[in-house]
């Protein structure tokens, strides 16, 4: 037996640092905790908690991952292939933003992975598009066509043909009498209702339309009516972009026993998975999810300030300044008719504020030519820097090749050629960040949620203060080794 050491707070610490070392405590008389290095004279003991172990050894078998860590994708390229690319090297797995994107754009991305990351971990967003749903058929389209085999399904309330279409692409019988599933699904959630329909076998009406147009064989249908729709969901709590500002301490234990439920009805033969997003930005948040039993964690909003994302270094800084009230619910373009809100930053922008004037002055007046002479002036002075005449013929651009129904609805009812023009500037402002057009800088929608002020707390006097240090390996290793302590130091 060594001879023991009183551990004060720094020792302790210390000690605690060394993840892959079990810990042997015993209490003295004098009420002080001694460490030892024999087992047998100890009171009790903290296992070895390396950030390799974390979360599901089933959920990282399953992906090839050494990391249960994640990086969500975010719209318009933000969760770039450079981002998704670092991730897959560290051995995690990061997400492609397609969402925004042409099908072109993201054509470019896939082909740029599938040069540099052969072997390595990653996905693509698929994301729900009830305006145009052959957008979401195109990607669907170009998944198939480049062998993409991991999909992040969001903003799904139901299940499309084209995310069947993808989920079932391929399936069969293995000679064991198993069923291959060549195409890995998971969904990110909000509802208990969603998360049962991702856990259920795909809708018979879909695989029965499927097997109609002859894209699924009437075995293949047979098979996908016994395989879940997704292999997991992420419980997607405050998050920054689309949100239901859910808390993730209600949301994850909800989601988890949905997951229990839809295992022993239908009993797959693998097992389902359940991660955590939203609010992941520091070490103690990902050791709470982790300690609830997540199989894996999800970051988004603290990768959108590092160097490998599709953000431009103005965003970047301004995004490294933010406190976690420096967000706020804004309108959102693809939802602008129905009440459809987006998490943004508040902070260095006036995005919220005018979005909420466009959203309030739609609800209010029946046409642009409604509105009173002082409303037209400040849309056309600080919103739209143009007139009204001006950007309506570049909404017309647009719609002529994107959906020229539109066009025909905004001619016959006035109101929908205002929620048009009213959209051209939701949708610009969400691009001007990304070139970026720095006279546009108080128009900046960015999206964010209140974990990034989180981080920037948590990181502030260290080498990841500035956006310049943020790496998105390196900022994802200190988040996983910062969690394996804090869950070793809450073993005391």
């Amino acid at each position: 037996m060594t001879t023991p050491a009183e551990a004060d707070r720094d020792a302790i610490r210390t000690a605690l640092l060394k993840l892959g070392k079990t810990l042997f405590f015993r209490k003295g008389g004098d009420g002080g905790i001694y460490e030892f290095d024999d087992a047998a004279v100890a009171d009790y003991y903290i296992p070895r908690c390396l950030p390799s172990n974390l979360g599901s050894a089933e959920f990282r078998a399953f992906l090839g991952v050494k990391y249960a860590y994640l990086g969500g994708s975010m719209a318009n390229g933000i969760s770039s292939a450079r981002l998704a690319l670092e991730l897959g090297r560290a051995g995690m797995c990061g997400f492609f933003g397609s969402a925004g994107l042409s099908p072109a754009e993201t054509d470019r991305a896939a082909q740029e992975l599938s040069e540099k990351a052969k072997g390595l971990p990653y996905g693509f967003n698929l994301i729900n598009n009830m305006q145009d749903p052959r957008w979401e058929e195109e990607l669907v389209d170009l998944f198939l066509s480049r062998g993409i085999k991991l999909a992040e399904a969001s903003a799904y309330i139901t299940l499309s043909p084209a995310l069947v279409r993808f989920r079932t692409a391929g399936i069969a019988r293995a000679a064991d009498g198993s069923i291959t599933v060549p195409n890995k699904v998971l969904g990110k959630v909000s509802r208990v209702e969603v998360a049962e329909r991702f856990f259920s076998p795909p809708p018979e009406k879909i695989l029965a339309a499927l097997a109609a147009r002859g894209v699924l064989t009437a075995e293949q249908a047979e098979l996908a009516a016994k395989i879940p729709m997704a292999d997991g969901v992420t419980a997607e709590a405050d998050s920054g972009g689309h949100t239901d500002n859910r808390p993730a301490l209600s949301l994850f234990p909800s989601i988890a026993a949905v997951r229990t439920r839809m295992q022993a009805r239908y009993n797959y033969a693998r097992p389902l998975f359940v991660g955590l997003g939203g609010g992941i930005a520091t070490p103690d948040a990902a050791a709470a999810a982790f300690a609830m039993g997540a199989d894996y964690v999800m970051a988004g909003s603290v990768h959108q300030a590092c160097v490998e994302s599709g953000a431009s270094d103005p965003v970047r800084e301004m995004l490294s300044r933010a406190g976690q009230a420096d967000v706020s619910m804004a309108p959102a373009a693809d939802m602008f008719e129905m009440g459809g809100r987006v998490q943004v930053l508040k902070r260095e922008t006036m995005f919220p504020m005018r979005a909420a004037k466009l959203y309030e002055l739609y609800k209010t007046y029946p046409s642009l030519e409604a509105l009173p002479a002082e409303h037209r002036q400040w849309l056309e002075r600080d919103v739209l820097r143009d007139s009204v005449d001006a950007v309506w013929n570049s909404t017309c651009e647009y719609f002529r090749v994107r959906d020229p129904h539109e066009l025909e609805r905004a001619q016959a009812e006035p109101k929908h050629k205002m929620a048009l023009v009213f959209r051209w500037y939701l949708g610009q402002s969400s691009r001007w960040p990304l070139k970026p057009v720095l006279e546009r800088k108080t128009d900046f929608q960015v999206w964010c949620g209140p974990a990034l002020g989180a981080f920037n707390e948590w990181a502030k006097g260290s080498f990841l203060e500035k956006p310049q240090g943020r790496h998105a390996a390196t900022v994802a290793r200190n988040l996983l080794c910062g969690a394996s302590y804090f869950l070793r130091l809450n073993s005391l």
